[in-house]
Parts: structure tokens; sequence; C-alpha cells
């Protein structure tokens, strides 16, 4: 697999960016295994994606007018609480705040009162056990690092809906990069998220079509 790098100035450059990479060079293949078995999808099979001002407003992307947002401000809220919240619903298989919640207040702590120049600060998500989930957790690792007085955060995503998860996912860790960076006390800093696995399921693809005016078929 080649590594695609793309270089954003916000989350919503980042959006577009990927967008049209996935739509119109993408490698389509059929799902075997996993959301929407037997359809269709585009992916870059491996991208870096670095976003140097990933606080910019709005954290939602901006459409065209007759065009549904993959997401919204209100949403992109909920998902802070939800990446915070340990707490998991009856009919939830896991939840990323069951794994996220306890190991956000440590790192906030350790950081505090340890110092800022450690390697160690790095959250996981799932466990040993979660290959046996019918759908494992996407995002796996949220690393953080504290440089020249400003809190990053390094994500990695094992497969990553580009269209019903990626508005949304960095929109709110975006929000809660900003709230432990106020908690530490060291300003906002980059997003660098990685993944093997970026996609357009093909129900989307005419979605992402009209996004960058691309003539329907």
């Amino acid at each position: 697999m080649e590594l695609t790098v793309i270089e954003a100035l916000n989350l919503g450059d980042a959006w577009f960016q990927c967008l049209r990479k996935a739509l119109l060079e993408g490698r389509t293949y059929q799902i075997h295994q996993g959301s929407f078995e037997g359809k269709h999808r585009k992916e870059i099979p491996l991208v870096a994606i670095i976003i140097k001002n990933p606080s910019v407003r709005p954290l939602r992307p901006d459409v065209p007018t007759g065009v549904p947002p993959p997401t919204t401000d209100e949403v992109i809220e909920e998902y802070l609480s939800y990446l915070m919240t340990a707490t998991k619903k009856e009919n939830e298989e896991y939840t990323y705040g069951e794994y996220l919640a306890s190991q956000i207040e440590e790192v906030i702590n350790r950081y505090k009162t340890g110092g800022y120049d450690t390697n160690q600060m790095c959250m996981n998500i799932g466990d040993r056990n979660s290959i046996y989930m019918k759908d494992p957790p996407c995002l796996r690792v949220l690393d953080t690092r504290i440089q020249e007085n400003a809190l990053h955060f390094a994500l990695y995503f094992r497969s990553w809906d580009l269209w019903g998860g990626f508005p949304t996912n960095l929109g709110g860790l975006q929000l809660l990069k900003e709230y432990m960076a106020k908690e530490i006390g060291v300003k906002d800093g980059t997003i660098v998220a990685f993944s093997k696995g970026l996609h357009l399921y093909e129900h989307c693809w005419d979605l992402a079509k009209m996004v960058l005016r691309i003539p329907l078929e």
C-alpha cells in the first residue's frame, strides 16, 4: 500500500480533500466482511491527514444547498459527551467513552503533575477481546503530545467512514482536545489522523459528487 499524505488547513478542508481523493482515485471493491457486507466502497488504503488549524469554526463542513450535511454542530457536541461518558446503553456492544473516560482524566492529571516532555500519554480503545465483536471499534488509538506549549492529537482509525464518521469524529475529538488543553493549561494544537481504510460507501457516492459539484451520471 502506498501512503497518501494530505495536508489541510482545517477540518472542513481535510474532509473535502479526502472526499475528492476517495471518490476520484480511491480503490473500489466489494465488502466481504463488515458494515454493508456485499456492497461496494471507494477507499484510500493508507492515509495520513495533517490538520494544522483544527479549531477553526465551524467544525462541521459546509455543503452546497440541497445536500444533506454529514453532521451538524449539535451532533458534534453530543459526540463529545459520548467520548467522555463511561456509561453504556443496553443495546450498545461498546462505546468509546467506556474506554476513554478514565484515561482522559489520567492524561490530564499526569501532564499537570509530571510535566509535558513524555511519550507515555497514549489512550487505547478496545482490548484483546475486541476482535471477537461483530463490529469492533474503529478508532483504536488516541495519542497525545505537548510541544511548544500546545496539545496535539495523533489518531489511528482501523476503518473510517468518510461520510458517516469522519466529520463527526474529528469535530468531537477537536472539542475533546480543546477541553483537555484548557484543563492542562496549554494551547490547542494540531491533529494528525491515520487510517488504513478511509472509505466512502456506494450509497454516498452521489452525495459526494453533489458536494464536489461533479455531474451525476
